[in-house]
């Protein structure tokens, strides 16, 4: 039993509706969620879990793609809940998710303030004090890009900068599924997008690490922001690099 299932959780949190999407990652010996929400989604992750016919008593690990609110905001929570789950995250992120080093979206939302029209410093500082809020994790095990997990017979993790340094992606060999986080976005009208390209921290580096998701054999691709792509992801990734005017050659 080796099997990928999509968590689609929609919620209103600060702003119009929104659907995220975490990942179950489950054999016979495993059983990994991939990111987990804002604080307080605890129990819509194990009420989408149960949907899906799974109970979060069985997990065995969590891995985080980066340090966003929306994917680790309720990971301390979960690990209360959870005590047996085992934190894994790329190296580059760990001390963020651990609360030791100051959140990078923290210092640029903070920077943002400077020269900001009046009328909007309210909305910042509303954001600057939830990401203030946001509580420190343990990391129970750091990896570095190019580890296989022994995940569904081969999980390779696949560093993906850009959205942020340490993003990381997974790449599940058996089935060719490429669980993205935040490296793209599924649009509104169904492209690939790079996530909020006002807020990526190196969109130079962003556009590599879809460059490197190609050299994979992709055969379905999960967005934390849009889910299961629908259609050929190869074609939609190379679209993607075509809009920024970048070419790619199988």
């Amino acid at each position: 039993m080796n099997q990928v299932y999509s968590l689609p959780i929609t919620v209103e949190h600060g702003g119009p509706r929104q659907t995220i999407t975490p990942v179950i990652l489950r054999d016979d010996r495993h059983m990994v969620l991939v990111d987990c929400g804002y604080p307080g989604f605890v129990p819509l992750l194990e009420e989408a879990a149960g949907l899906q016919g799974l109970s979060l008593q069985h997990l065995t690990h969590v891995f985080v793609t980066h340090h966003d609110m929306d994917h680790i905001g309720a990971l301390a929570e979960l690990q209360r809940a959870y005590s047996q789950a085992e934190t894994v995250t790329y190296e580059l992120e760990a001390l963020y998710v651990a609360g030791k080093r100051k959140s990078l979206r923290l210092i640029q939302a903070e920077a943002s303030l400077e020269g900001m029209a009046e009328e909007a410093r309210p909305q910042a500082e509303g954001f600057i004090a939830f990401l203030n809020q946001i509580e420190p994790a343990l990391v129970h095990r750091t990896v570095a890009d190019g580890t296989l997990l022994p995940w569904c017979r081969g999980t390779e993790v696949v560093h993906t900068p850009g959205h942020m340094p340490g993003h990381t992606s997974l790449f599940v060999r058996e089935s060719g599924t490429m669980i993205a986080g935040d490296a793209v976005v599924i649009e509104a009208d169904g492209r690939l997008g790079i996530a909020n390209p006002q807020y990526t921290m190196d969109m130079e580096a962003a556009l590599s690490s879809v460059e490197r998701m190609l050299t994979y054999p992709i055969r379905q691709l999960i967005c934390y922001h849009g889910g299961l792509f629908q259609g050929d992801a190869r074609a939609a990734l190379i679209a993607l690099l075509q809009e920024y005017g970048l070419t790619y050659s199988e």
